[in-house]
């Protein structure tokens, strides 16, 4: 499956509710056993989930959601790029990663705003360090039709 954007995610970041650059935005694990979907809008539709285990502890303000650094948006003639410095976890063993979510962390997991998801290759953990590398386009562009 591709990486997406969340329906609700992009309403949040096109009507001003969630601001990429200012607000908190963090990115959490999920395993290989999540599905994307459409419908979903919020961190407690998926945090069933998220990974859990040594170098990862899940849930609302867990250590396992990373606190994305240096985001910027770029705008060119094709697209928009929502782009930030690359995330490390440090002696990662809880399971495989299926997937990584960006969320808008607010107060609660059924508050907090899913914005895109990123599919990368199924990975297995086991204790060393796991660097999700941000591609040279950023995690999500939204294109101009």
């Amino acid at each position: 499956m591709a990486s997406k954007v969340y329906p609700a995610g992009l309403k949040y970041l096109t009507d001003g509710t969630t601001s990429y650059t200012s607000d908190t935005i963090k990115i959490m694990l999920v395993n290989s056993s999540y599905t994307y979907s459409d419908s979903h809008d919020h961190v407690d539709d998926v945090s069933a989930n998220e990974l859990s285990g040594t170098g990862y502890t899940g849930g609302f303000g867990g250590s396992g959601r990373k606190t994305l650094a240096s985001k910027t948006i770029t705008v060119n003639s094709t697209h928009i790029e929502f782009d930030a410095a690359d995330i490390t976890w440090t002696g990662l063993n809880a399971g495989t990663i299926g997937g990584a979510i960006l969320i808008e962390e607010i107060t609660n997991d059924a508050s907090s705003a899913l914005l895109a998801f990123i599919d990368p290759t199924d990975l297995p953990t086991n204790g060393g360090d796991v660097t999700l590398v941000v591609n040279s386009g950023g995690f999500m562009q939204i294109a101009n039709a």
